[in-house]
């Protein structure tokens, strides 16, 4: 599925939208006008928004999985494996004082009940998934990462802002389905021995 991306971002945005509801005091803040926007925190700056940036800044293939035979979904059919990907996220809060927040409270308040959710949901599968994973039995495994202080400012020079206080989360695995048609294939049905000419006259 090459919109796999997409799914799991609005998976990893649903689920935090609903615990969010869940908490009393960010229900009220997100009820006011913040949102959990895919975009960047400069994107959400620009467009008057706030709330937190759930930022997909970087894929890499997953190499423990790459390389798996094809899949045989009928004797006669061969079809290639997906492209596992691992994804990285920036999550970043952006507060604003307009829904009465604006306050480094607010801000740890609302990356603590990141870091909470997803270490109560470490496995997204079943009735988490959103878009077009719904009714799938892919399971997106969320990891909190440890980013090194050099790695983590490149990625704030990028964006050409100060460092703030963010977290990052790998999730993993996302599988990029082939956009190639199965390939056909006649199944062997009974393997024959073959024998050279001198076996069958009684060669040396």
């Amino acid at each position: 599925m090459s919109y796999s991306l997409k799914a799991a971002s609005v998976t990893l945005q649903t689920v935090l939208q609903q615990s969010f509801a869940a908490d009393p005091a960010l229900a009220a803040y997100f009820a006011g006008g913040a949102i959990i926007s895919l975009g960047t925190p400069d994107d959400m700056e620009k467009a008057g928004k706030f709330g937190l940036s759930l930022w997909l800044y970087r894929l890499i293939r997953d190499e423990q999985t790459l390389n798996q035979p094809p899949l045989r979904p009928a004797p006669n059919r061969i079809r290639r494996r997906p492209l596992p990907v691992r994804l990285h996220y920036l999550i970043t809060p952006i507060i604003s004082s307009a829904a009465g927040g604006g306050s480094p409270e607010t801000e740890q308040h609302v990356l603590g009940r990141v870091l909470q959710t997803f270490n109560d949901h470490p496995l997204l599968s079943g009735a988490d998934l959103a878009d077009a994973f719904q009714g799938t039995d892919i399971a997106l495994a969320v990891r909190l990462e440890t980013i090194e202080l050099d790695n983590i400012a490149r990625i704030w020079d990028s964006l050409e802002r100060s460092y703030q206080l963010c977290l990052s989360y790998e999730v993993g695995v996302v599988p990029i389905e082939s956009a190639r048609e199965d390939i056909s294939e006649v199944p062997v049905d009974v393997a024959l021995a073959e024998f050279g000419i001198g076996e069958l006259v009684g060669g040396p």
